[in-house]
């Protein structure tokens, strides 16, 4: 009966490979999906650069620490892990479902009879089942299965890109309004002097009261500009914890109270637009949701088939327990089930996940194109940032050394308080942008490491067909 078995299992295993059911899946390449060459902003450097940890080029190590806290502690990435290890349990099962069932069965009972004696039974057995995957609809579950695992593992590693980011963009916010609130508290120390010299003028008979009025509502201005600058930098810091995994507060004595920006690399290697189809976690993920929408079409359509079961057991009975072995009973049986009629709902299945899989593939190309818009306007964001940069910085020379100019000439009486008042405000405007685009430049380079899919490290995985094949 053994050998009977085996044979029926090889003859049917025979035709699994040719009878599977539904398209075989390939990744598509760069010139298939319509990719560039090249970036409209310019490709730079290689294409081998490695950004798996681009915050370490920032030369921070609050940054640093802070990243490396937030992705071992950060409860969105726990979540997006507990996803992955669904999808693990998924493909255990689904696996699973190829191999035969095995289950064992004991049962012992007392018989009685009125006018003989009381016997005892005993009895074992042992119960197997196998669906012959004749049409492949297992092993394209199964393959299903593996590719949402593999989406799972990269839509984990999106996550901690995208949480490396947004720490990183927070860190630069808090270090940002540390130095704008610098700004204004120099302003504010520069325009108590200008306050201090209008009312001694004022006292001295050499100008109006206007100056000095105009003097404390000066004053007061910049002052009022304070509390929202300390507002949004608290934000920015109660975030940061957040995003460690901590309560508000819990990183402020990490962070200190003088920090400053981080320093910018001077180049970030893009490499060509074809790279991202393997750098970036989003893009690798939906990919692999592509395969396993593809792999689902040939679910769907096994189902059309015939399917072929098959039954076996071995068993004993005896009304005593030593003797439980002596005689062995055994059967093997095969159905065949076919769905006759079902007014079109198994084809109808089949139709669904056609559209599921054509709506997976425009999701990756969306995804894809996406993923280029961003590399872009981070390029263009860098760029529009160091221009900023460079008029800021020559506005903020000359605004400085016309603040300096226009107080002297005042105390000399040589320009009214008007024109004073013009000056500082030009200096305060002036440094004040100069802060906020340095902080752009810094936040589209993140934006740029981001784009180009860096904060998690590649790892080589299997594809779902050669898995299946093992």
């Amino acid at each position: 009966m053994k050998s009977q078995l085996s044979r029926l299992i090889v003859i049917v295993g025979l035709f699994l490979a040719g009878c599977t059911q539904g398209p075989e899946y390939h990744p598509y390449s760069a010139s298939d999906l319509a990719v560039p060459e090249q970036y409209v902003g310019g490709n730079e450097g290689i294409p081998t650069a490695d950004i798996s940890e681009w915050w370490s080029l920032f030369n921070d190590p609050v940054l640093a620490e802070l990243i490396n806290t937030a992705l071992s502690e950060n409860l969105d990435i726990a979540q997006s892990a507990t996803v992955v290890v669904q999808a693990r349990e998924a493909l255990i099962q689904s696996g699973a479902a190829q191999l035969p069932a095995i289950g064992i069965s004991s049962s012992s009972g007392r018989n009685f009879y009125s006018e003989a004696p009381d016997s005892w039974s005993f009895s074992r057995s042992i119960d197997a089942s196998w669906s012959a995957d004749i049409f492949g609809g297992l092993k394209r579950s199964r393959q299903a299965a593996l590719a949402s695992f593999q989406a799972a593992g990269y839509s984990l590693a999106n996550a901690r890109t995208l949480i490396a980011a947004e720490l990183a963009r927070n860190y630069v916010t808090v270090r940002s309004f540390e130095e704008r609130l610098r700004i204004a508290e120099d302003s504010i120390r520069n325009q108590d002097s200008n306050f201090q010299i209008a009312k001694w003028r004022a006292q001295a008979g050499l100008v109006s009261s206007v100056d000095v009025e105009q003097a404390s509502a000066q004053r007061a201005q910049t002052a009022a500009i304070i509390p929202l600058l300390e507002q949004s930098e608290a934000a920015a810091r109660y975030r940061l914890a957040v995003l460690t995994g901590q309560a508000p507060g819990a990183v402020d004595s990490l962070l200190g109270d003088d920090g400053r920006l981080p320093t910018i690399p001077d180049f970030i290697a893009r490499g060509a637009p074809a790279n991202i189809l393997r750098q970036r976690p989003d893009i690798l993920a939906s990919e692999r949701d592509l395969a396993s929408a593809t792999a689902l079409i040939g679910v769907a359509q096994a189902q059309l088939y015939p399917a072929l079961t098959l039954t076996g057991n071995i068993g004993s009975t005896s009304s005593e327990f030593g003797n439980i072995t002596d005689i062995l009973t055994g059967g093997l049986f095969a159905s065949i089930a076919q769905s006759i009629f079902d007014a079109g709902s198994r084809r109808s299945v089949v139709r669904s996940q056609q559209a599921a899989a054509d709506g997976a593939f425009a999701a990756y190309r969306s995804t894809i194109l996406t993923a280029l818009e961003e590399v872009e306007n981070a390029i263009i964001a860098r760029r529009t940032a160091e221009a900023r940069i460079s008029a800021f910085s020559d506005q903020s020379r000359s605004a400085s050394n016309a603040a300096i100019l226009a107080r002297y000439n005042y105390r000399a009486g040589l320009i009214d308080f008007q024109r004073l008042l013009e000056s500082e405000r030009s200096l305060l405007s002036a440094n004040d942008s100069l802060a906020v685009a340095r902080a752009d430049q810094l936040t589209s380079a993140i934006q740029l490491y981001l784009a180009l899919g860096g904060g998690w490290q590649p790892v080589p995985q299997k594809t779902d067909n050669e898995e299946a094949s093992k």
